[in-house]
């Protein structure tokens, strides 16, 4: 690992100088992702900052479609597994199928597979949601505010429904899947009924489809996922030489706000996805996160704010960790346990293509 760790360097002081680099023997990274365009692009974004980082990689992608973009019938809310958008890439790695496995960071699990880490995070786009309106909307609406009691909003997210029905308990909210151009054709489609959909500004920032934002939803309104707008690389358990490799890319503040929200996640949620939202900022070492637990129909929540500072990995965990007790001391274990009964008393759904 140290020799490799001099090369490397050595390596990097070369590139610099702009000289070629010596000693390195050519190395092909397998990269794998799922197939959506917004998950091609992220991958491109890795791929770009490796080969910018080490003149001596070659990259090449392997993609598929996940059992989430398969199952578009069942609500997100609904599936059982944790792990519907990482599970059949997560195999491809531990099969030696891939290096490395390319990720919305909110997407991933708390807890990894066995023999699989969190090898990178990515500097974060904008990790708010934002509030797109149908090309077929009224004038005089532009904000979430504006929309008339009875308005059809889309969206498949359990937090972003559960924060909907507590502020705007008028609005109607409709299950909305697919990836976020087909979600766009659905909500401009006058057919479907849709004034407006909720999607995370990130994915449209990353698509070049900004200009459709009307508006960026930030506490008060909204608290975002945890993980969202970051992207996370997974890799093998012990592989020094892509921790290495990946090294240069990762942003210790995106990486340290992440983790602190990860764990936050992890010490709540238990067997299921649940209605967590976050929102962090930093103020130089000083790491502030909001969030909250909301029940379902929006009737409950339970808010924190809190602060402190954090240097490392471990002061992120043990913050966020610290976060989540603060919460179920207000009371948020409650409001969790009854998202769990209701969630298993529902039938099964089957599944299939919209």
């Amino acid at each position: 690992m140290i020799s490799y760790t001099l090369l490397l360097l050595q390596h990097q002081i070369y590139r610099l100088l702009g000289l070629p680099p010596p000693f390195m023997d050519p190395r092909e990274l397998k990269v794998g992702t799922r197939d959506s365009v917004l998950a091609m692009a992220q991958t491109h974004i890795v791929i770009s900052q490796l080969l910018k980082n080490h003149r001596h990689v070659t990259c090449t992608t392997t993609s598929l479609k996940t059992s989430g973009d398969k199952n578009l019938t069942q609500a997100l809310f609904d599936i059982p597994s944790k792990s519907v958008w990482t599970a059949e890439l997560e195999t491809l790695l531990l099969e030696h199928s891939v290096d490395l496995v390319v990720h919305s960071l909110k997407d991933m699990p708390t807890i990894l597979p066995d023999g699989c880490e969190l090898g990178c995070v990515l500097t974060r786009e904008d990790p708010r949601d934002a509030l797109v309106l149908s090309a077929n909307c009224p004038e005089g609406i532009n904000t979430l505010a504006d929309l008339p009691a009875g308005s059809v909003v889309g969206t498949s997210s359990i937090r972003r429904i559960a924060q909907l029905r507590r502020k705007y308990p008028h609005l109607k909210i409709t299950d909305m899947r697919g990836n976020v151009p087909s979600r766009l054709r659905k909500l401009d489609d006058p057919a479907l009924g849709y004034t407006a959909a909720i999607l995370a500004a990130a994915g449209l920032h990353r698509l070049g489809l900004e200009k459709r934002i009307n508006q960026y939803l930030e506490y008060p309104e909204m608290l975002h996922a945890v993980g969202q707008g970051a992207i996370g690389v997974e890799i093998r358990k012990g592989d020094e030489e892509l921790r290495s490799l990946l090294a240069p890319l990762r942003c210790d503040n995106t990486a340290l706000a992440a983790l602190a929200e990860r764990a936050l996640l992890r010490r709540l949620e238990g067997g299921c996805s649940v209605p967590i939202g976050v929102q962090t900022s930093w103020e130089g070492k000083v790491l502030k996160m909001k969030a909250a637990v909301i029940s379902v129909d929006g009737t409950e929540s339970v808010e924190c704010e809190e602060a402190a500072e954090v240097n490392d990995d471990d002061e992120a965990e043990t913050y966020g960790v610290s976060v989540a007790e603060t919460l179920l001391e207000k009371g948020a274990g409650p409001i969790l346990d009854r998202i769990n009964r209701e969630r298993q008393a529902k039938p099964p759904v089957a599944e299939g293509e919209h």
